[in-house]
């Protein structure tokens, strides 16, 4: 039941109850004159605003209760029904006041001033006083079951909110400046890895009168720390009409958007992909019915683990009107099943605009069911040793606010956050700020690798795969290619581990290095590292960065075995080629203790391979001591590099 019928089944029942007892033995016998009445004129008026309210004619309604009131002062239900009809005006100041007027008569008469009172202050965001009344009202015996339920949710969430305001966290936000915002509405995309490209939205009134709105996607650069002016990105996107929730790979190679109501869509709104090709793109690509269902699909964010897409859909299976989920991208090109990330994450209302930063265990998303400041706020979730998501957390006010929060964008280094905004002054309606955030909200560090690869005797580019893993779990934890034009790359490396690089391409001889970014590293400091790529040729060598023994010991250590495999893999897919393993140290100790010692390691990576299917006679090995040293001996990061070993192909 509803305000409106309860009022008015409630007023009827006690004019009828007023009228008899008059009649037979006179009102005060049943009721106190502090209750109702004994004005026949207080009792004539209210009627009438009875049966005006009745019609939902809301200003008769008001002016006989007005005119009820002063025959009889303490009558008490004019001011229920007057404080109700300030309520369906959306007049929450005047409904307040006038409620508080009725409990003020008699505090006790009823439980629902207490409940419309608490309802009309939540509304205006006075948390303190609400949560006192939504609790005066649930000490009655009240048998209106959902109003229970409603005023202890909301109770709850004043709670809540009452927290949040009290302990704000720190929110310094900063216009981006007219060269991105306009008096126009600017949404937050993307921001590159390297923080010098920014991907946003611009909404600009075609027939605003009629609601009519043309979206582009534009771009603006990074020169010096200032964003320069922003020109529309030619990506061929302008055939799929309105588009929006861009969001690139952080690599750079891809771009994930969402199109609605196209031809060849799958449902409302589709999720489509291009790649990057020097500085074009590809002819834009529906992800197909995998990913796109017959409902809604948008809002994609791709993982820097190149394999790994969120989204949001309202797809059946769901938990809410929306939700978000996963897929992953198969060694096939194909999309695997959607994964919804669970109730966790999902609640029986919206959950929406996931961004997973590129440190691949924190994720970004708004929600409208999680306890918030109003409408949609901003939580952020990390996954924990198992991978799997724990309960979000809200960011915090005056981040989110009672409007809807719906974006953010955070940096690779962590630190640094974007959101749009229409409620921060700026240069009209929505636009973009840049503001710092808490450590308790901040992702893990991140740095990156960048440089070119190119073939080492001609120099010509060369598009590359790069695999980046977790050397103590041997997990993949970024694959992706470099640019097929120019050969350049961009990998993220979260910090706080050590990690094999391996980069591979068809009729060359794959390249191994080495991260280790267990110091102090962050994406204001990236590794820069062009890689030239040998070809497969008699003579050519390789150093395998990645095999490690104990001191003056030849077992391999665990972690060798991440590579051993790769160079396994590697004479699987070159089935004629001979190598010779070489095993080389520093120069301490003597000589003769040195040519054994390498040919011992040597031996220990021969054996490897012959245990995992490689012909012994593909294979020989030989242990050179110091003699072939590729550095000086006289320091420790010289003899560390003299400490390595290789393969060289004798027969290609």
């Amino acid at each position: 039941m509803n305000n409106r019928n309860f009022i008015l089944l409630f007023s009827t029942i006690l004019i009828t109850l007023i009228i008899c007892f008059q009649e037979k033995n006179g009102l005060a016998q049943v009721l106190n004159d502090s209750e109702l009445t004994t004005s026949q004129k207080a009792l004539k008026w209210y009627k009438k605003a009875i049966a005006y309210y009745q019609r939902n004619d809301l200003d008769n309604a008001e002016k006989y209760c007005k005119r009820s009131i002063p025959h009889d002062s303490v009558f008490i239900l004019p001011y229920l029904l007057l404080g109700d009809i300030y309520a369906d005006k959306e007049l929450p100041v005047e409904s307040i006041k006038t409620y508080k007027k009725y409990i003020r008569i008699n505090p006790e008469f009823s439980p629902l001033p207490y409940y419309f009172l608490a309802k009309a202050e939540f509304s205006l965001h006075i948390y303190n006083e609400a949560y006192i009344h939504f609790n005066k009202f649930l000490e009655w015996d009240n048998t209106n079951h959902v109003w229970v339920s409603e005023a202890q949710k909301l109770a709850e969430i004043c709670s809540f909110r009452i927290i949040y305001c009290e302990n704000p966290v720190i929110f310094q936000p900063v216009n981006l400046g007219e060269n991105v915002n306009t008096a126009n509405d600017e949404y937050v995309n993307s921001v590159t890895t390297d923080e010098q490209k920014l991907i946003l939205t611009r909404k600009t009134p075609v027939q605003e009168e009629k609601g009519i709105y043309s979206e582009s996607v534009y771009v603006s650069l990074n020169r010096d720390g200032t964003w320069q002016n922003a020109y529309e990105l030619d990506a061929g996107l302008n055939a799929y009409g309105n588009i929006g929730a861009i969001s690139l790979s952080p690599d750079g190679m891809y771009m994930f958007f969402t199109a609605c109501y196209t031809p060849n869509g799958y449902g409302s709104c589709d999720i489509y992909c291009l790649k990057r090709n020097g500085d074009k793109w590809t002819t834009p690509k529906n992800l197909g019915p995998v990913i796109n269902s017959g409902g809604w699909e948008s809002q994609p964010s791709f993982s820097s683990n190149g394999r790994t897409l969120y989204f949001a859909s309202r797809r059946p299976g769901g938990y809410g009107s929306s939700d978000i989920w996963r897929s992953e991208l198969l060694s096939n090109g194909k999309w695997s099943k959607p994964v919804n990330l669970g109730d966790f994450i999902n609640t029986s209302e919206a959950e929406m605009a996931p961004f997973i930063h590129p440190d691949d265990q924190t994720l970004y998303f708004s929600s409208e069911g999680h306890p918030g400041m109003g409408g949609f706020d901003i939580f952020i979730s990390r996954k924990d040793i198992n991978g799997n998501w724990q309960q979000p957390v809200n960011i915090g006010y005056p981040i989110n606010t009672h409007s809807d929060e719906i974006n953010i964008i955070v940096n690779a280094d962590g630190g640094e956050a974007y959101i749009s905004s229409d409620k921060l002054g700026g240069h009209g309606n929505y636009d973009i700020y840049k503001f710092s955030i808490t450590k308790e909200i901040r992702p893990q560090r991140v740095t990156y690798l960048e440089g070119k690869v190119f073939d080492k005797e001609t120099g010509k580019s060369l598009d590359a795969i790069f695999e980046l893993i977790n050397l103590q779990n041997g997990n993949v934890v970024v694959k992706s290619t470099a640019d097929a034009n120019d050969g350049k790359f961009l990998v993220c490396l979260p910090a706080n581990r050590e990690y094999v690089l391996n980069v591979s391409k068809a009729g060359y001889l794959f390249h191994s290095d080495n991260f280790n970014l267990t110091g102090e590293h962050s994406a204001s400091k990236p590794f820069i590292k062009d890689i030239p790529m040998k070809p497969i040729r008699k003579g050519e060598s390789v150093i395998l960065q990645n095999i490690f023994f104990e001191t003056d010991k030849y077992l391999l250590k665990e972690k060798s075995k991440i590579e051993l495999r790769k160079l396994a893999d590697f004479l699987d897919q070159y089935p004629d080629l001979r190598i010779e393993i070489e095993g080389h140290t520093d120069n301490v100790g003597t000589e003769a203790y040195n040519i054994v010692l390498s040919e011992k390691r040597a031996l220990s990576v021969y054996q490897y391979l012959i245990d995992h299917g490689i012909f012994s006679d593909r294979l020989t090995y030989k242990g050179y001591g110091y003699s072939h040293s590729v550095d000086s001996n006289d320091t420790e990061e010289g003899r560390s590099r003299n400490r390595r070993t290789e393969f060289k192909v004798i027969e290609d």
